[in-house]
């Protein structure tokens, strides 16, 4: 058995047929742009922006937000050739089994539970920290921090909170993960139509904040446009203390550390692609869905990011900012629209909720093709009889990303997210090299001047993981042993390709695809 022995593509377009027991084509090129702005805009734009900001780079976050596009511009690129080419779901698992084999496909299987579960993971741990802003805005009363916080998380100077409070579970982080679940169960379509709505709505209030902001900005923040290494330090609201003198922490060895942070905000245009067996037309609009969704949410990213930081001083968003930063900055330095905070907590509530819906999709769409493929058990592709969904997948995977977002903290689980989503677009670049040099076919989507824009995406991708820290190189590490320990327990004993039970291609079109 051979640890890289390659699913031919004639294998993979057989089975993108719509049959009874498989997914369901039912999306157009509309819904899959919204599906990638749902995916895109929410989390990080709302908080992983603060964090980068208040922590690392300071008003150059504007600079963070673009290195971070640019790689996933690049990336992007490549996703879409590939999408163009195999549509079916997986995304970059898939890619990877078509191009370098079983073992890296496994990886880029396992390491996108990363991307997806714990993605949703942190999106729906900041729901929580916008709903109790809603609640003392509304009723003046709030959850309780012990059930809204993780137990790693210790109360200091927020308001109405005793210093020293410990959490104890995020309850209503699991809540919306329950809700959400309980939806895409019921069907994709009815699940993209509210997505679309909501992207609409989310849309529409970024563009509300920058208009209304951008005559609040005071250029005394953003100057000095890095941070300065004599910055000082900054008490944190668990009762730690942020050292600017981290080099790291300030300068643009800082804004590199932003630009790893705000990549979250980011990963949602992939998600795309793992709704490749759904969409009505894959070929033709895979790769629009991807570009399209990428190019409207950078443009947003940079005004709102800089629109954002010429608001409120950076060392803010470290503070009484840090849970809900841009309500917060809308409440102490735009006075007089305290009525846009209240609207654009709904909203952000609203939003939070798409990327949620997207991740959760992307994350049982991936397990899918692995367990059609053998890695993962059967369960995971078991498809409701009537909604044809993966709907014992959708439930165990509510489970699993519950556990993280009820008891592990938004940044530990976001900088995971970013380090894995990072390695997977470093693979995907690598692999649309190998594909144009061992393949005949020619994609309907071809990315430009590959050569350079392959190799120069991996290094981006990998210029921002050097810049996440040792402490999510350590965490990725072990995260892949223990994938190898199921892959090779599990998964290599129960391969279809590696035991010769592919099923039957539809036709020979293909042919040369598994030089």
């Amino acid at each position: 058995m051979s640890l890289f022995a390659k699913k031919s593509l004639d294998v993979l377009i057989g089975e993108a047929d719509d049959s009874e027991k498989g997914l369901k084509r039912t999306l157009g090129l509309g819904a899959l742009i919204a599906l990638g702005i749902g995916a895109i805009i929410g989390a990080g734009l709302f908080v992983r922006t603060a964090a980068a900001a208040g922590g690392h780079a300071g008003p150059a976050v504007v600079v963070s937000f673009l290195i971070a596009a640019f790689g996933c511009a690049l990336a992007g690129l490549c996703y879409a050739e590939f999408a163009s080419m195999i549509p079916i779901a997986g995304s970059a698992y898939t890619y990877s089994y078509a191009t370098m084999g079983e073992f890296i496909a496994w990886i880029i299987g396992w390491d996108l539970v990363l991307e997806y579960a714990l993605g949703a993971a942190t999106v729906s741990i900041a729901w929580s920290q916008y709903l109790n802003n809603l609640l003392m805005q509304t009723v003046g009363w709030q959850i309780p921090y012990q059930w809204s916080h993780s137990p790693f998380q210790t109360a200091q100077d927020l308001p109405g909170v005793i210093n020293g409070t410990h959490g104890i579970m995020n309850i209503p982080a699991v809540l919306i993960l329950f809700l959400l679940s309980s939806l895409l169960i019921k069907g994709t379509k009815g699940s993209a139509a509210i997505n679309s709505v909501i992207v609409v709505v989310k849309v529409a209030i970024v563009i509300l904040f920058i208009l209304l902001g951008w005559q609040f900005i005071n250029p005394a923040n953003q100057h000095p446009f890095t941070i300065a290494a004599d910055a000082g330090t900054v008490a944190l609201s668990d009762g730690k203390i942020h050292n600017y003198a981290d080099p790291l922490n300030h300068g643009w060895l800082g804004v590199l550390r932003g630009a790893g942070i705000v990549f979250f905000a980011f990963i949602g245009f992939d998600a795309v692609s793992t709704a490749a067996q759904e969409a009505k037309k894959p070929q033709k609009d895979m790769p629009y869905g991807i570009l399209i969704s990428l190019a409207i949410c950078t443009l947003l990213y940079i005004l709102f990011s800089y629109t954002l930081t010429g608001i409120a001083p950076y060392k803010d968003f470290l503070r009484a900012g840090s849970e809900a930063s841009v309500a917060y900055a809308i409440n102490h330095y735009m006075p007089g629209y305290g009525w846009l905070s209240l609207f654009i907590t709904i909203a952000i509530l609203a939003g939070f909720s798409s990327v949620i819906l997207v991740m959760l999709l992307g994350q049982t769409r991936i397990f899918y093709t692995m367990s059609k493929d053998g890695l993962v058990p059967k369960v995971f592709s078991d498809v409701h009889p009537v909604n044809r969904t993966p709907y014992k997948s959708q439930w165990m995977f509510f489970v699993f990303v519950s556990l993280f977002a009820a008891f592990v903290p938004d940044s530990v689980v976001g900088d995971m997210t970013s380090i894995g989503t990072l390695f997977a677009f470093v693979l995907v670049s690598v692999g649309v090299l190998i594909i144009r040099k061992k393949s005949q076919h020619v994609a309907p989507f071809r990315t430009p001047a590959v050569w350079i824009v392959a190799p120069l995406g991996a290094l981006v991708c990998l210029a921002m993981i050097a810049g996440l820290g040792w402490e999510n190189w350590a965490r990725l590490i072990v995260w892949l042993v223990i994938g190898f320990v199921i892959y090779f327990g599990y998964g290599k004993k129960h391969s279809k390709v590696q035991h010769g039970l592919q099923a039957p291609t539809t036709s020979n079109k293909m042919e040369g695809y598994n030089k």
